[in-house]
């Protein structure tokens, strides 16, 4: 039995030196975790439970692994990736499923991401619009170049100085009663031609009898000095047990409707006309001054009227007679340039005068803005935008304090070009020109913006044009009145962008820009990748972007020493690890992942070395057990 004693010690000294020797020898292994030989003593089995059995010598019951953390070293490799706390990788090598510490990670000519083994790394596919797919497949990395993106969004927040004063103004003269319409029974307006008076000069505005109140404002504003608006505005009333009998025509269009509420929004959906019902009368408007025509037949009666007063019309289309007719011409509001003057209208046919008495003119404060002259504006901003082919250009943007008694207190305009030119949405008199874009930006007395009373921040109306002024193929724009609105489509369909402001103030403080960015990008070359904390993979690109092309997954086990060692540092489940967790890292009870780092072998060579010379001695104390018991046996042996 002693004999037997001593060489259970010496094996179980000789395994303890192999473990040792294992854990010594891959010191430098990535990912690698050292174990130990773990012992038991061993006694023959007693019937009697004798208290002075001497055991029968020792057993190896189990080489552990230490699962505990490595040291993270950084390195140059892009695709090396080390573990911060539990977790492991999760590898499919030849369509099994195993396990890895190793992050000594590369792509394969495929694009893959594998080991050196050619194993492939396991992780969440991530859609384009950023959505991750909770399925485990092979990570396989985009290497083609980013597209451009044009910009749908410019977010700025600013703050304007309270203190600042009103640019460079000059005096207009301006007139809110230097208007005309009227209701005549027919089908003209009834507008006399005639000459009118500025200043001395003497014009033949209208020079026609009967025209529209938009071809009259469209002549007078182009006189020097002289702008001029119109508008037609009407009331139509229709007997409640009338309405949805006889047929109305409006502009020679046909509108239908049942009743009050449904007449109303077929009005209102005519092109170029409002309609707005209130108290059982339809108030109409015409935005641009061009008469409205209403024509009632087939037993359909009403009334119509200027919504400025003057005579009631009937329309009766109730008889045999033919149709009954009524014309709601449009009013002018005239602006004027500071020292001219308006005198009223002499007729040279007959009708009614456009302007009955010479206007009553009020002299006002107006700013003139003009982008070329500093006088004319507060501050200016310029950005780099991008259209859709990815190409830059400048949206500059000019902001404007108003004059408290013209707009109100705290009150700014905010003008807008891109590349110098014009973006707002055109004048329907010129729909192919581009106007100023001008918005209105109102402050509370706190400072706070007043994002109910000012103007939504949507360009609407920009080409991109190329160095020679032309279009540069890129998208074009929607404008308001084709349909543009918000919210913006991404990716673009149009070179339509919002401005957003949010949380911009008015404070008595210098001028400043505290955030000023913008979502468009020029095309990208891939230039590397980088993977976060939480296993996105995330590629950069020449244009400073970058994209998420996955998510490296991670897997833990309740039981990380039941696992089995299957060389090349890998693991495989066991019933004694337990089923396999998989998820995401830094969730639940998974670790971090570090990029550009590996984890280093958990071996301490110190104690390495004196466990070898621990279990060195181990050996040679069982072995010299072995040679005394021999000596002993010779001894017995030669007393015969």
């Amino acid at each position: 039995m002693g004999i037997n004693t001593a060489i259970s010690g010496m094996l179980a000294a000789n395994t303890d030196l192999k473990v040792t020797g294992n854990n010594i020898a891959n010191s430098s292994t990535v990912g690698f975790k050292l174990s130990r030989a773990e012992l038991s003593d061993l006694y023959a089995q007693s019937m009697n439970g004798d208290k002075n059995k001497i055991g029968s010598g020792v057993r190896v019951t189990d080489v552990a692994q230490q699962f505990s953390q490595g040291n993270v070293s950084f390195t140059q490799g892009e695709m090396d990736l080390a573990i911060n706390g539990r977790g492991f990788f999760v590898l499919n090598d030849r369509d099994n499923q195993v396990y890895t510490r190793a992050g000594q990670f590369k792509l394969d000519n495929d694009n893959f991401v594998v080991t050196n083994e050619g194993a492939r790394l396991q992780g969440f596919a991530i859609d384009e619009n950023g959505v991750t797919q909770e399925v485990l497949t092979d990570i396989q990395l985009n290497r083609a170049d980013l597209a451009p993106a044009s910009t749908t969004e410019v977010d700025m927040l600013f703050n304007l100085d309270a203190d600042a004063v009103t640019p460079a103004v000059i005096f207009n003269t301006t007139s809110t009663e230097a208007s005309a319409s009227q209701a005549i029974q027919g089908s003209v307006n009834g507008f006399a031609a005639g000459t009118i008076d500025i200043n001395g000069f003497t014009y033949s505005i209208p020079q026609e009898q009967n025209q529209s109140a938009a071809i009259i404002a469209n002549s007078l504003s182009e006189i020097d000095g002289v702008n001029a608006l119109a508008q037609t505005q009407a009331q139509l009333t229709i007997p409640t047990g009338v309405v949805g009998t006889g047929q109305l025509t409006i502009n020679a269009q046909i509108v239908e409707g049942a009743d009050l509420a449904s007449l109303t929004l077929a009005i209102d959906s005519l092109d170029g006309i409002t309609a707005v019902e209130d108290g059982g009368v339809i108030n109409i408007t015409e935005e641009q001054g061009n008469d409205l025509i209403f024509t009632a037949a087939g037993g359909l009666t009403g009334t119509v009227t200027s919504s400025l007063g003057g005579p009631t019309i009937t329309i009766d289309g109730s008889s045999l007679a033919p149709a009954s007719q009524a014309t709601v011409g449009g009013q002018i509001n005239l602006t004027l340039n500071s020292g001219l003057s308006i005198s009223e209208q002499t007729l040279s046919s007959a009708g009614n005068n456009l302007f009955s008495v010479a206007p009553t003119l009020t002299e006002v404060r107006q700013n003139i803005f003009d982008p070329s002259n500093i006088s004319t504006y507060n501050y200016s901003r310029t950005t780099q935008i991008y259209d859709s082919l990815g190409v830059a250009h400048a949206l500059t943007q000019y902001f404007v304090k108003q004059p408290p008694e013209v707009s109100g207190a705290n009150t700014w305009n905010l003008h807008v070009k891109i590349d110098g030119q014009d973006v707002g949405d055109p004048d329907p008199l010129t729909p192919n020109t581009p106007t100023l874009a001008t918005y209105t930006l109102k402050f509370f007395d706190n400072g706070l913006l007043d994002s109910n009373n000012s103007d939504t921040l949507l360009v609407s109306n920009w080409t991109p044009l190329d160095s020679e002024g032309n279009p540069a193929g890129a998208l074009g724009p929607i404008n308001v009145a084709d349909g543009g609105t918000l919210p913006i489509a991404v990716p673009a369909i149009s070179s339509n962008f919002l401005i957003d402001i949010n949380n911009s103030t008015q404070f008595s403080e210098d001028f400043s820009i505290s955030q000023l960015d913008q979502n468009g990008f020029a095309r990208g070359v891939l230039s590397g990748f980088t993977v976060s904390e939480n296993g996105n993979i995330n590629a950069r690109y020449s244009n400073n972007e970058s994209q998420v092309l996955g998510r490296v997954a991670l897997a833990n086990f309740n039981n990380q020493q039941g696992l089995r060692a299957i060389g090349d540092t890998n693991w495989a489940e066991t019933n004694d690890s337990g089923p396999v967790l998989v998820g995401e890292a830094t969730t639940s009870s998974f670790g971090s992942i570090s990029s550009g780092a590996l984890e280093d072998s958990n071996v301490e060579l110190t104690e390495e070395l004196v466990s070898l010379i621990l279990a060195q001695r181990n050996f040679q104390a069982n072995s010299q057990t072995l040679e005394t018991l021999d000596e002993l046996r010779e001894a017995i042996i030669n007393l015969r």
